[in-house]
C-alpha cells in the first residue's frame, strides 16, 4: 500500500484487504513523524508469541499484551517473534524509535531505553482485533519527539493524592510519551512533603484541604517511591513549592515567615463565588481564592527557610528542575516579588538545579538566568504576559508552555461531569486542548526558544483517581500530540479530523488498562 493510504487508514480507521484479509489498521497517538504500511499480511500474535531483547522492555509488552488481548507473550534467547533492540546507531536522537513489521516478525529498535519503552507503547496502540485473533498491520515507524520536555501537573495540595494515585497517573502519562510528572506540593490549603529540616510543615499545615477534607502528605520514603517509579517509566518529578504567594500553609508551621492575609474587595468577590471563609492568619485555609499569601520578603530567615526546604529536595530529587512558583503574588508588591525572586532563583541555581517558574517571574530582571519559564495564560496570551514569558529567552533560557485554556485539564467539559471550573475561557472542549500550536503561541518564540508542553491538573474540584482519570483523558493525549508530534501543517495527522478518528480507537485499550475516560461526544469511539 502507498504511504498516502496508511495516512488516510490511520487517520480514519478504514478496513482494508490485505491477502484477502480485511483488518483495520489501528492509530497512534501521539502521531508518530513517520509511518508507511507494508505490503504483506499482518503479523499474528497468539499463546505462542515469544519475544526476545531489553527485560525492562520486554516486561512492559507483556502487560500491555495481556491487558489488550488476554495473552502472555513468552520470553526467548533469540529468535523470537518479537524483538526488542536498543541501538545508539539508530534512530533520529533521544527517545526515538523505530518499528518495522511483517507477517513473521516485529521489531522494535530504540536509540535508548527511553526510546525502545516508548516504541513498546505505539506497538502496544497498533494491536488490533481480527475477527477473534489479534493482530499488529504490517507496518514501518520511524518516530522521534518534537520538543524534549513533555509533562503533565499534578496538584496535590488542594486535595491530597496518595502514592498509588500518582503512581498510576504516571502509568498514565508515560503510555502517551509523556517524560515529566510535576507535583504542585503546597499552596495555601496544605504543604505536603515532609521535610527533615522543617518538620513543622507537614505536623501542622498537612492536615487539610478544599472544603475541609481530609489532607495528608508524603514521606520522604513516599517521594522517593514516587521518583523511583516515575524513573522506571522513563519520567522525571519536578517538585513544585509555591512562592512567595499560595504560602498561607507556611504561617501555620512558621508564622515568623509569612505576613497576614490581606483581603482586598476583589479577594471577597472570589471567596463569593467559589464559597468558603476569608482567610485568618493561624488558621487553616479550606477555600479555594488565591493571592492574599506571601512570605516576609524582607527577612533573612525566609532566605534560610528557601535554602532548606529546596536544599532537601535537591537531594530528593535526581531531575534537573525545582518550580519554586511565583504565580499570582497579588498581595506582594511587584518590587518585593522581583527581590524574592532573584534570591529564590539563585539558591536553586547555586544547587546545581535548574529553577523554573511561572511566567510572572518574568517580570524579574536579575532572576538567575537558567530560569525556565512555565506559561500559564491563553492560546492568545493576556494583557503583559508574552512579554513576562519572553524575557526568560532574552535571558536565554526556554518555556514550557501551559496554555490554561486549552490543557489546563481541570476545566469542565462542554457536556459532562460537574467536575472542574470554568475560569480560563469557559468549559474546554477536547477540539480545543487540540487546536494549537506551541510555536505561534509568544509572538517571537519558535520551537528554539520552547522546552516543551505541560498539561496542569489542578484539584479544587478533583477528590478521586476516577476524578483524575475523567478529567486528563481525552484531553491529556492531545497536550501529548502537542508535545511529542510534528508542527501542525508539516502533516497530514496533526490534524483535528485526523485526531479525533485516531484517538477513538483507544477507547478500548484504556478501558482495558482501567483508564476511566470521559466519553466525549466529540470523538467516535471504538468499542473493541
Amino acid at each position: 500500500m502507498a504511504a498516502a493510504l496508511v495516512v488516510a487508514l490511520l487517520a480514519g480507521c478504514t478496513p482494508v484487504a490485505q491477502n484477502g484479509d480485511t483488518v483495520s489498521l489501528p492509530a497512534v497517538v501521539p502521531a508518530p513523524a513517520s509511518i508507511e504500511a507494508g505490503s504483506g499480511a499482518p503479523f499474528r500474535l497468539s499463546s505462542a508469541t515469544t519475544v526476545a531483547g531489553e527485560s525492562d522492555a520486554a516486561a512492559t509488552l507483556a502487560e500491555i499484551v495481556q491487558a489488550r488481548a488476554g495473552l502472555a507473550p513468552a520470553s526467548a534467547d533469540d529468535g523470537a517473534d518479537i524483538e526488542l533492540r536498543i541501538d545508539r546507531s539508530a534512530g533520529s536522537g533521544a527517545e526515538s524509535y523505530r518499528i518495522a513489521v511483517d507477517e513473521g516478525s516485529v521489531v522494535v529498535t530504540g536509540a535508548d531505553a527511553a526510546g525502545l519503552f516508548y516504541g513498546v507503547q505505539t506497538l502496544g496502540q497498533l494491536i488490533a482485533r481480527d475477527g477473534g485473533e489479534w493482530i499488529v498491520p504490517a507496518v514501518t515507524i520511524e518516530d522521534a519527539p518534537r520538543f524534549a520536555y513533555r509533562g503533565v501537573m499534578l496538584d496535590v495540595a488542594r486535595h491530597f493524592h496518595p502514592v498509588e494515585t500518582v503512581k498510576g497517573y504516571l502509568d498514565r502519562a508515560a503510555s502517551l510519551k509523556l517524560n515529566a510528572l510535576h507535583l504542585h506540593l503546597t499552596d495555601d490549603q496544605g504543604w505536603r512533603i515532609h521535610l527533615d529540616s522543617r518538620p513543622e510543615l507537614t505536623a501542622r499545615a498537612s492536615a487539610t484541604a478544599v472544603g475541609g477534607d481530609t489532607g495528608g502528605f508524603y514521606s520522604k520514603d513516599d517521594y522517593r517511591e514516587i521518583v523511583e517509579y516515575a524513573a522506571s517509566r522513563h519520567m522525571i518529578v519536578v517538585p513544585e513549592v509555591d512562592m512567595p504567594g499560595h504560602t498561607h500553609a507556611v504561617g501555620l508551621a512558621y508564622p515568623e515567615l509569612a505576613e497576614d492575609p490581606t483581603i482586598s474587595e476583589h479577594m471577597r468577590d472570589i471567596i463569593r463565588d467559589y464559597g468558603g471563609e476569608e482567610p485568618r492568619a493561624g488558621v487553616p485555609y479550606e477555600g479555594m481564592a488565591v493571592g492574599f499569601s506571601s512570605v516576609k520578603v524582607h527577612e533573612e530567615a525566609t532566605y534560610d527557610f528557601v535554602a532548606d526546604v529546596f536544599g532537601e529536595l535537591a537531594a530528593m530529587t535526581p531531575g534537573p528542575y525545582l518550580h519554586f512558583g511565583g504565580d499570582e503574588s497579588l498581595s506582594t508588591s511587584d518590587e518585593d516579588f522581583a527581590a524574592f525572586v532573584a534570591r529564590a532563583s539563585a539558591i536553586i541555581a547555586d544547587l546545581g538545579k535548574t529553577p523554573v517558574a511561572w511566567h510572572e517571574a518574568g517580570a524579574a530582571a536579575d532572576i538567575a538566568d537558567t530560569t525556565v519559564g512555565q506559561y500559564w495564560g491563553y492560546r492568545t496570551p493576556q494583557e503583559g504576559m508574552a512579554e513576562k514569558a519572553r524575557a526568560f529567552a532574552d535571558n536565554g533560557a526556554q518555556l514550557i508552555l501551559s496554555p490554561a485554556d486549552a490543557v489546563y485539564l481541570d476545566m469542565k467539559y462542554p457536556t459532562g461531569p460537574e467536575l472542574g471550573l470554568t475560569w480560563a475561557n469557559g468549559p474546554t472542549s477536547v477540539e480545543r486542548a487540540y487546536s494549537w500550536e506551541p510555536s505561534d503561541v509568544i509572538p517571537g518564540i519558535d520551537d528554539s526558544g520552547i522546552l516543551g508542553i505541560e498539561a496542569p491538573l489542578w484539584t479544587e474540584t478533583i477528590r478521586t483517581a476516577a476524578d483524575i482519570d475523567t478529567m486528563a483523558f481525552p484531553r491529556a493525549a492531545a497536550a501529548a500530540e502537542a508535545a511529542w508530534s510534528p508542527a501542525t501543517g508539516t502533516s497530514e495527522l496533526r490534524t483535528w479530523a485526523s485526531f479525533r478518528e485516531r484517538v477513538g480507537t483507544l477507547g478500548p485499550l484504556w478501558t482495558s488498562m482501567g483508564i476511566g475516560f470521559h466519553p466525549s461526544e466529540e470523538i467516535p469511539w471504538a468499542t473493541e
